[in-house]
């Protein structure tokens, strides 16, 4: 079963957007401990000790979102990073350490390779996953009903539930109405004066294409 999970895109206080898009990896900050491969919650928590002056809810926090990066995200779950309007899907591959980025100044060691699979405006969302991402945690996973066979479709299933239906196969099926509205809103974003906005929205109609 697939998991579906939200990042920021400011992990150690740096905005990293552009980067996660164009070189294909999410990750968080907290340099300085080291590589968090098969590490457990006792040997997490003394090397965060060691490293950071936290509160107990600072601790507690930054436990909770280095566990979802490194142990509950999984190869193959799903991301998504929201983009003013707009947000990217990608799908997850395997923690990784990269040592050369763990300094202060940097902080990008700990991440996850992305491939991105489309992008698509927030509006277009299914209703439970507009609402999850009005959250503010760096990361979280969605709690809602998922699919059980391509989420890539079942997203893009627009805010009313009752507009779509899964095949026996697994697949979405979403209502002419829906559709349409959501390419029009495409459409529209092509003649963006945001020069961003008018590729991503390109990427998007092409992917439908597809």
């Amino acid at each position: 079963m697939m998991n579906l999970f939200q990042m920021t895109t400011n992990p150690h206080g740096i905005e990293r957007k552009r980067e996660f898009l164009n070189d294909n990896f999410v990750c968080i900050g907290w340099p300085g401990i080291g590589d968090l491969t098969n590490i457990s919650a006792d040997e997490l928590q003394n090397k965060l000790e060691q490293t950071y002056q936290y509160s107990e809810e600072e601790m507690s926090a930054s436990l909770a979102a280095i566990h979802c990066f490194i142990h509950t995200m999984q190869d193959g779950d799903y991301v998504l990073v929201a983009d003013g309007d707009w947000v990217h899907l990608g799908d997850l591959g395997d923690y990784f350490y990269y040592e050369v980025y763990d300094t202060p100044e940097d902080g990008k060691c700990h991440r996850r390779g992305v491939t991105w699979l489309k992008s698509l405006p927030h509006s277009v969302l299914h209703a439970g996953v507009q609402k999850w991402l009005t959250e503010s945690e760096p990361i979280s996973q969605y709690k809602g009903p998922l699919p059980s066979a391509r989420l890539d479709l079942w997203i893009t299933a627009g805010a009313a539930p009752e507009a779509t239906q899964l095949t026996e196969k697994g697949h979405v099926q979403v209502d002419e109405g829906t559709l349409a509205e959501a390419l029009d809103i495409l459409k529209k974003a092509l003649h963006s004066e945001d020069s961003e906005r008018r590729e991503r929205a390109a990427i998007a109609l092409l992917n439908y294409a597809k």
